[in-house]
């Protein structure tokens, strides 16, 4: 073996690691997938609070006595919590927690901070959500077929993994506040803020 050879840095085969190459390369893919999640989140509550004209009509909008949550919960037409969904639709305490999760999730992940809280509050929204599809049914209330893509498996699944994985790999901490959130009073008392 050559002294050039030895000088070499072994190949690591597993995930990146700090001193990979393929570290850096990581950290701003997972950021860049934090920026893009954070923008459904904020656009999202944007749209439905002041009806922008996309998922959200101006009159519908949430600044114009709409209902953000209604909507979707009236519709809900299949799995084992369809009555409870109907009975939530238009309910204050309903709408309130549908906008704060929508706000805190995409300020949270724009900003880099809080990525724990938001995994887990965000997981939870997204069992919710993915209760409210209920993508294992075959047919809806009605007896309509349910035309569900997959029966496991649909976008909330996705959007709660992806939390889980920019919480665990810290992806706040490139193009984010996750370094100077940490060093702050609050968030150094109680790391689960973090």
């Amino acid at each position: 073996m050559t002294v050039h050879q030895q000088s070499r840095p072994a190949r690591t085969t597993g995930g990146p690691s700090t001193g990979s190459a393929t570290a850096p390369v990581a950290a701003r893919v997972l950021a860049a997938l934090r920026l893009v999640m954070g923008g459904i989140f904020l656009w999202a509550f944007l749209d439905k609070a002041f009806g922008l004209g996309y998922a959200t009509r101006s009159e519908n909008a949430w600044i114009n006595g709409g209902s953000p949550a209604g909507g979707y919960l009236s519709r809900v037409s299949a799995g084992p919590l369809e009555s409870t969904f109907h009975s939530w639709a238009g309910a204050v305490w309903v709408d309130w927690l549908y906008m704060a999760g929508m706000l805190g999730l995409g300020v949270a992940l724009l900003a880099g901070i809080g990525l724990r809280m938001a995994a887990i509050a965000g997981s939870l929204m997204m069992a919710m959500m993915w209760m409210a599809e209920w993508p294992p049914a075959r047919e809806l209330s009605d007896g309509s077929p349910s035309m569900s893509p997959n029966p496991l498996i649909d976008q909330h699944v996705v959007y709660a993994l992806i939390l889980v994985v920019l919480a665990a790999f810290a992806a706040g901490r490139t193009w984010g506040l996750a370094d100077h959130w940490a060093r702050t009073p609050v968030a150094a008392r109680s790391p689960w803020l973090q």
